[in-house]
């Protein structure tokens, strides 16, 4: 039975929610703050954590952040009111790896928590734990990036994105598929989401190196190569 930790200050919303996971065969601890839900979160060998981001003593940003070092591969979801672009995006930023604004179905987040339980097991599966490609060395096992020795800082969500872009080097990779395979979410891919990580990550991996690897094609999506001649902008 997988175990969930809710860190919830809503104590009305928190058993409602906890309900519905354990009726889904979670079982399922609960915090009320965020300095609690950390503490908590370093005790026991939690499966998943649901968070809210506005907590007392400790945001739910800060929360994430900080578990997302310590505990890099134990899956995160953002389930709060706060549903902008910005919010989403300071979010993601922080590590999570699934964003819901309430009001929500329960059914829904039941099948993204099921989604991401499925995906880090079969991440802890995996053997390879350095992906290089052109001068880019990515340590799956230390979090750590870098291009010709030149250690590269990322934030969770731009590591991802460079992680699915070095299992698919020389690939081009639409929006779409990009945002199923790194965010494994259904946020709307009409908007720039996607367009936005890619700068972010364009800036960090090659603004300082002449070769450039991250290369745009024009109505069709992204690629990682060197020296891609066509459709680049």
């Amino acid at each position: 039975m997988p175990h969930i930790l809710l860190v919830e200050d809503d104590d009305r919303l928190s058993k409602l929610i906890a309900k519905g996971l354990q009726e889904a065969s979670f079982e399922v601890s609960m915090a009320y703050d965020g300095a609690t839900g950390l503490k908590l979160a370093l005790q026991t060998n939690f499966d998943l954590i649901i968070t809210d981001i506005v907590l007392p003593k400790k945001s739910g940003l800060e929360f994430c952040n900080e578990i997302k070092v310590l505990k890099p591969n134990l899956p995160v979801v953002m389930l709060t009111a706060l549903g902008t672009t910005d919010d989403k995006l300071e979010g993601f930023d922080a590590g999570a790896d699934d964003y819901m604004t309430k009001p929500f179905e329960m059914r829904e987040l039941v099948a993204r928590i099921k989604v991401l339980l499925k995906r880090f097991s079969q991440q802890k599966q995996q053997q390879v734990f350095v992906l290089k490609y052109e001068g880019i060395e990515m340590n799956l096992e230390q979090k750590t990036v870098s291009r010709n020795h030149t250690p590269i800082k990322l934030t969770p969500k731009e590591f991802n994105l460079l992680k699915f872009m070095m299992e698919n080097s020389e690939r081009v990779l639409s929006r779409t598929e990009i945002a199923e395979k790194v965010w494994e979410t259904h946020f709307d891919t009409g908007t720039n989401f996607i367009d936005v990580y890619i700068n972010y990550l364009r800036k960090k991996i090659d603004k300082d190196f002449d070769i450039k690897l991250i290369h745009t094609k024009a109505g069709m999506g992204f690629i990682l190569k060197k020296d891609y001649e066509t459709g680049t902008i």
